[in-house]
């Protein structure tokens, strides 16, 4: 009788301790990093690659 008793403990225990464990807060979300956004940059660099590349193109022709 003894065991049955620690075991029926212990599942009560188990129990209680798994609806603490769901009953935290989730944590609040991360902050958006300071900066511009990558969109403008990448569209700066693809602009300047193609002026650059038809420059060229352009003075290797004549």
């Amino acid at each position: 009788m003894r065991i049955q008793n620690k075991n029926i403990l212990a599942s009560i225990l188990f129990v209680l301790i798994s609806f603490v464990c769901l009953g935290q807060p989730d944590p609040p979300p991360p902050t958006p990093p300071p900066g511009l956004s990558v969109d403008f940059g990448i569209f700066a660099v693809l602009s300047f690659g193609v002026f650059y590349g038809s420059k060229k193109l352009l003075s290797k022709k004549n």
